[in-house]
């Protein structure tokens, strides 16, 4: 796949994206995830550390956060649709939602 880049994902690169992001609705001009956090504080902190990543990258996704529900939308505006910068956050966003453990119960 295109990588870090505004290039425009090929349709082959898109059905690629579709199978490899399962949780991810992969869609011709955006990708989109939602995750029920451990915890509200979890999931600020799910978003901090994915803001962080999209400040190093200088590509930031649409974040909605609802009490646990934490909803990311990708897309690349200036190239009009999912390029490799949208699979490269997808990966980082990925990785944080895997270490969003839930809380043990007492």
């Amino acid at each position: 796949m295109a990588a870090r880049d505004d290039t425009l994902l090929t349709d082959d690169e898109r059905e690629q994206a579709r199978g490899r992001f399962t949780d991810w609705t992969v869609g011709d001009a955006e990708m989109r995830r939602s995750h029920d956090a451990s915890s509200f504080l979890a999931g600020v902190d799910i978003v901090r550390r994915v803001a962080e990543a999209a400040e190093d990258r200088d590509h930031h996704p649409d974040i909605d956060i609802r009490w646990r529900t934490i909803s990311f939308t990708l897309a690349t505006h200036s190239a009009g649709g999912l390029t490799g910068k949208d699979v490269d956050l997808a990966e980082v966003i990925d990785r944080e939602i895997a270490a969003d453990t839930p809380a043990t119960e007492t």
